[in-house]
This record gives structure tokens, sequence and C-alpha cells, in this order.
């Protein structure tokens, strides 16, 4: 179902970050959230010849010990109370989401969920003018490749 070009998506779907060699991640629908955040290990920031960059170490695969370094330029810092009240600065960057088989842009950022059930939130910012969410659904946006 559409309602005025936009698409349905569930409370979670299964998506890719293709840009960050990234598939069939699981990602709960957030919309108390302002901002879209996905799973690291540990990350760093660097300043490189006056521009930040972020890096982050991300294991494609629970059940495997290889871990992915991944750099991307810092696109903004942002201040983001988490739901707990505190303040932190999250470092945003800018990569491409596939969500029914379209590439989305999408504005993330990176932070260790590994107390968190999903991995990856998908937030206002990106939910806003292209989807509605139905909460009584999963997995509406499937990719088949």
């Amino acid at each position: 179902m559409a309602v005025k070009g936009k698409k349905t998506i569930g409370r979670t779907e299964v998506i890719d970050l293709p840009e960050l060699g990234l598939y069939n991640i699981h990602a709960k629908i957030d919309t108390g959230a302002e901002t879209s955040v996905l799973h690291c290990e540990e990350m760093e920031v660097v300043k490189k010849s006056g521009h930040l960059y972020i890096t982050a170490y991300i294991r494609p695969d629970e059940d495997s010990e290889k871990t992915l370094k991944l750099t991307f330029p810092v696109h903004r810092e942002r201040t983001v109370k988490s739901s707990f009240g505190q303040s932190e600065i999250r470092y945003i960057f800018l990569t491409k989401i596939r969500m029914f088989n379209q590439l989305y842009d999408i504005k993330l950022s990176f932070r260790n969920r590994s107390a968190m059930s999903y991995p990856m939130l998908l937030g206002r910012n990106f939910i806003t003018g292209k989807f509605l969410v139905d909460v009584s659904k999963k997995n509406l946006a499937t990719n088949i490749i």
C-alpha cells in the first residue's frame, strides 16, 4: 500500500548498505530517533588535511571474527540526546541504503549497539517524506538481488 507515492515499511526491515559492503542488516524503525545509527565495535575520528574522518570497525557477520575497517569523511557533527537523557556528539557521514531494490541517500552515524537487539536504527531524518510505518508489519522492503 502506498499513500501519495510513499512506500510502507514495517517496524523492522532488512536493508543493505552497499557502499559499506554490508548486506541483510536487521534494522529497527525508530520514529522517536532523529538520526539513523549503525553498530560498530569501535570507532575513531581523525583530522587529516583540515577535514574530519570517521573510521569504524564492523563485524559484518556476528559469527565471524572478521572485521571491516570503514572510513568516511564526516558530513557534520551533531549533539544527540540518548533515551536516557545523556548528550553525546555523533559524527554523521553520507552513504547509500538499499530498500525495495532502490538506492536512497542516508545520513548515518556509528555507535556501539552491542547491548541493543538490532545493529541498526532507521530514524526520522531518513523515514520522513519517503515512507509510512505500519507497526503491525515487518520486512516489507526486502531486497531481491
